[in-house]
């Protein structure tokens, strides 16, 4: 008698949600299941790997741990520098931080998981480059609270689908920013108050969060909100003038005594066309219009 084994039914895949242009790292899956020790290195950043599990994270985009420690209070600059000289060549500065009584365990992991949250969203973002490892490198903070990769990948994920809700264009986390010139009004919040007060035409969003001592993440909510209500834009998307041309004036009459020859047949010099009018008001309802189907 021939037995017939049924196979196993297949189990559906879960699938993340994910909006146009996402990409992660192949790269920083596989080490994370090789449980490598290293720094991953791409163009927003380095995420640095202890047996598979991210310790540290740091971007150009974003204040690092020290400036959040400072800022909020939890550490002096003096501190800090003690800090490095003393246990960074040991691979222990966060240790020696919490045994030498300068800060709490809690608070270290705090502000530790905020600086590796927020930098990581900024090296995992798209990238046309390829990404570099150094195997064996260990940072100089030492163990703090490792974070799985799996953990990371998900909250960047979040991250970007969040601010895509709030505003999908993404001008405005890169290029210097301009303010529109429309009033505040009293829905903006203070914290959005101090990123307004911050923009000059030169600064962008990483400028502005380092200038405040904040997490650049939230600096990038703040902005993608003030940019929805018609406050803030990329100073790339404001239009530049309009330069009218204008038409030479005609020469002087030659003189009486002069022999003219007979003209030639001149091209019509077309009229210039007057400039497109924009009205300010309905630019405004576009950007909310497409704000509110962004929701």
């Amino acid at each position: 008698m021939t037995t017939v084994r049924t196979p196993p039914p297949t189990l559906p895949v879960r699938q993340r949600t994910q909006i146009p242009g996402n990409g992660l790292s192949p790269l920083l899956d596989r080490l994370a299941a090789e449980q490598a020790t290293g720094v991953l290195m791409r163009d927003g950043g380095m995420l640095h790997l202890s047996g598979g599990q991210l310790v540290y994270a740091e971007s150009p985009a974003t204040p690092g741990l020290d400036a959040l420690l400072i800022a909020r209070g939890a550490l002096d600059e003096e501190g800090w520098r003690e800090a490095i000289a003393q246990a960074g060549p040991l691979r222990q500065v966060g240790r020696f931080l919490v045994d030498s009584g300068r800060i709490g365990q809690g608070a270290l992991e705090l502000c530790h998981l905020g600086a590796l949250y927020d930098a990581a969203y900024f090296v995992l973002g798209p990238s046309g480059a390829p990404a570099r490892f150094r195997h064996g490198e260990a940072h100089w903070l030492g163990p703090v609270r490792p974070v799985p990769v799996a953990a990371v990948e998900r909250e960047t994920l979040r991250r970007r689908e969040l601010l895509h809700r709030i505003w999908p264009d993404p001008a405005t986390d890169r290029d210097p920013l301009v303010r529109t010139g429309l009033p505040a009004g009293p829905a903006v919040t203070s914290r959005q108050r101090a990123v307004l007060e911050r923009i000059d035409g030169v600064r962008t969003a990483a400028d502005i969060s380092r200038a405040l001592g904040r997490p650049a993440f939230h600096t990038l909510v703040d902005l993608r909100r003030l940019a929805a209500a018609g406050l803030v834009a990329a100073r790339a998307a404001v239009p530049a003038p309009v330069v009218h041309a204008t038409v030479p004036a005609p020469l002087a009459p030659a003189p009486a005594h002069t022999t003219v020859s007979a003209p030639a047949a001149e091209t019509p010099v077309p009229a210039a066309q007057p400039a497109p009018f924009a009205d300010p008001h309905i630019t405004f309802l576009k950007r909310l219009r497409d704000a509110l189907e962004a929701l």
